[in-house]
């Protein structure tokens, strides 16, 4: 197989699909691997480390879509690579497709087989591709908030970690899959006051056993909601539907209850945010205010730490990316339960219900 690593170019994205050790591993396995020259620059690759494993590097990104079988990338395509798709061409990357009917439409259009990391699922119940951008979000979105608070940012001028003698902020997560646990970490290390919220019962009790107390975890209801989050300094948006939108869960009129100079990060943002008020931004414009709370809504929050992100990545889609090239998108797809549930897209069909319902659009399951 023909496999292509286009240089990622959504704003401040520095992350690269594939890491020079597993190019060699693709190579070793007797496939061609195109990589764009510069393509691992962000994340601290030189291309002569690709060349060195077997790569071989194009000038091109028409160059890299135009000849691959299969295109491995991180983020979703954005409008300036919509001409390149085509049909039959295996996109292999995040897709977050519910909140996003431009690039469904795109991608839909040209045909295209699209396997999203963010809805490969094992039998368990895990998102193993998701998970690890999920750990490094879910950290970032505490120093996010940090900074947010401070005064120079807009905020209120809180210090989360407090001092003798003062109160520390009130950090309040909603959620409490990976995002959650890996925030609440930060948070309980930053000695925050952290407050965390969700519907699972046994998860609440993990965190209390885990944490003896120092987070006070709340069960999930609107009144909890909009107590806590009135009573905040820092949201923490960790809420998931895996594939679908996400539930908006703080409305516009508990942002408008907040303290002046509040902030809220919405790691959701990727599957449109579970903030009312929120909407995307980016690394270069992280925030903006409503009625006077700061929101920080990068929607590629592990673009900002690229070496440690793609390394991260790499060694979840890595065993998934090799069994695609060995076996061909079909026969992969057959023997991995898991990995067939990352099919988003198929020759002009929507493969996943919680994309199709999302968008209002036909839902068609892949037969094997």
């Amino acid at each position: 197989m023909i496999v292509g690593v286009p240089k990622e170019i959504k704003p401040q994205e520095n992350r690269v699909g594939v890491v020079p050790a597993g190019v060699r591993d693709l190579v070793t396995r007797g496939h061609r691997v195109l990589v764009q020259k510069g393509a691992g620059n962000g994340s601290g690759f030189a291309d002569e480390e690709y060349n060195a494993v077997g790569a071989v590097l194009v000038d091109t990104a028409e160059e890299v879509w135009g000849t691959a079988d299969m295109v491995w990338k991180v983020k979703e395509p954005i409008a300036p690579e919509y001409p390149l798709l085509r049909e039959g061409l295996v996109l292999y990357t995040y897709l977050h497709l519910a909140p996003d009917p431009q690039q469904t439409k795109a991608l839909l259009d040209a045909g295209v087989v699209g396997i999203a990391f963010e809805t490969v699922e094992t039998p368990d119940g895990r998102l193993p591709l998701l998970a690890p951008m999920s750990e490094v979000a879910g950290r970032l979105a505490v120093q996010a908030g940090a900074r947010c608070l401070e005064m120079v940012s807009g905020g209120r001028g809180v210090l989360l970690g407090g001092v003798p003698g003062v109160r520390p902020g009130h950090v309040v997560i909603l959620g409490g899959g990976i995002v959650g646990k890996n925030a609440a970490r930060i948070a309980i290390g930053m000695e925050a006051d952290v407050t965390l919220i969700d519907l699972n019962v046994e998860r609440l009790r993990w965190f209390d056993d885990i944490y003896h107390g120092r987070i006070k975890t709340l069960y999930s209801t609107q009144y909890t909601i909009e107590a806590a989050v009135e009573a905040s300094d820092l949201v923490i948006g960790a809420a998931l539907v895996p594939g679908g939108l996400a539930p908006t869960l703080v409305s516009e009129q508990m942002i408008k209850r907040m303290k002046p100079g509040s902030a809220v990060v919405d790691v959701a943002i990727d599957q449109g945010g579970c903030v009312e008020t929120i909407h995307a931004t980016t690394h270069a414009n992280p925030t903006y205010k409503v009625h006077d709370v700061v929101h920080y809504g990068v929607a590629n929050m592990p673009g900002a730490v690229p070496r440690t992100s793609t390394f991260a990545l790499h060694n979840a889609t890595g065993p998934y990316g090799l069994k695609l090239a060995d076996l061909g998108w079909k026969e992969a797809l057959k023997r991995d339960p898991a990995l067939a549930k990352g099919l988003n897209t198929c020759y002009g069909k929507i493969t996943y219900k919680a994309v199709a319902d999302a968008l209002s659009l036909p839902f068609e399951p892949w037969k094997a």
